[in-house]
């Protein structure tokens, strides 16, 4: 009996040691760079107990000073591959069906590499030169561009890299600008976007101000042509890129919103640009979102789940130097109502 008991505690003690080793202490040293290939990243456990260090002992809309030994923030992931089966889940949830990879003459969707890049900005945001809480980083504006069809990832071995370019104090807290891209199997530059969050500070009284500010200013002008399409789009309880964390847009573990002190679910702001660009393509056709193309987004109030929404979309012409050029604008608001979402264009680069 009491070498049973001995074989049971010992093979448990080897257990835990494997378990710490994989979990914590392999992800602590894979850390310790700034490169890693994608079938060596830090565990979701590992990550999950970063953010949870970081979001008890920093409050959010503080600009942390910069550590003495500074290093630049930035996380670069060589030999990615994309995987069908993430890319038709990708698919199937932003707007596009699960068939859509397979139709003929269309590119991967805009804002798949975005989706690719969770791990990476998880590293980011959790990193120790990160000077901002993670919690509570919401979405505020957005660029995306791609120099050639995201397509081009297809071929082989690709790289992925997450990088904090600026730091901004604003009137409503603290504003950062994080820079993710894509690069092709051949070295080129494929994909790139640009996006700003925002740290809140919660004892800003004029944040609310703020608020009222951008939710009139996300109205559709007077300039809107007739021919405006119009699209009502249900939003469902789960869009399955649905995201837990406080910052909302990357995952690492499904745990209820309640936790980190919210009531109700939002939609993420990456699933409702997708939706939005694959509503344009659908009615516009294909041409309007190949590269290159620039297309730069203002994420208004969020996005309750479930309900319904009405995205609009329409041409400008535009006049630069001697060149007439054909801008796609488009408006995600509220059905039944003029809150918006999301206000953005497309344009050729």
């Amino acid at each position: 009996m009491g070498n049973t008991q001995s074989y049971i505690v010992a093979s448990l003690s080897v257990c835990s040691v494997c378990l710490v080793y994989v979990y914590i202490y392999s992800s602590h040293q894979l850390l310790k760079t700034n490169v890693v290939t994608s079938d060596r990243l830090p565990s979701s456990g590992y990550l999950f107990i970063k953010y949870l260090t970081k979001a008890l002992t920093r409050r959010t809309g503080y600009l942390y000073p910069a550590a003495k030994t500074q290093r630049e923030v930035v996380y670069t992931v060589l030999n990615c591959r994309l995987e069908t089966p993430v890319l038709r889940r990708f698919c199937s949830a932003a707007g596009y069906g699960w068939d859509y990879p397979d139709s003929e003459y269309r590119d991967i969707p805009l804002c798949f590499p975005e989706f690719l890049c969770h791990r990476p900005m998880l590293m980011l945001l959790t990193d120790y030169n990160f000077r901002l809480s993670p919690a509570g980083l919401i979405r505020v504006s957005q660029s995306l561009k791609t120099y050639h069809p995201v397509d081009e990832l297809k071929r082989g071995a690709f790289m992925l890299q997450v990088r904090v370019l600026v730091y901004r104090q604003v009137h409503a807290g603290v504003e950062v600008d994080i820079c993710l891209s894509a690069t092709s199997p051949s070295g080129s530059p494929v994909w790139e976007s640009i996006l700003t969050l925002l740290s809140k500070n919660k004892v800003h009284k004029a944040s609310r101000c703020l608020a009222k500010k951008e939710t009139e200013t996300g109205q559709i002008d007077a300039s809107v042509p007739e021919n405006v399409k119009q699209v009502d789009f249900k939003v469902p309880w789960s869009t399955s890129l649905q995201c837990v964390w406080c910052f909302s847009d990357y995952p690492l573990l499904c745990l209820p919103t309640w936790l980190f002190g919210y009531r109700l679910q939002t939609a993420p702001s990456v699933w409702m640009l997708s939706v939005c660009l694959a509503e344009i393509e659908k009615h516009r056709g294909v041409g309007v979102i190949t590269a290159p193309i620039n297309i730069t987004a203002q994420f208004k109030k969020p996005l309750l789940v479930p309900g319904k929404v009405t995205i609009k979309f329409w041409e400008m012409i535009t006049n630069e130097g001697q060149s007439t050029a054909r801008d796609v604008n488009f408006h995600m608001q509220q059905h039944g109502s003029s809150t918006s979402h999301v206000v953005g264009v497309i344009s050729k680069s």
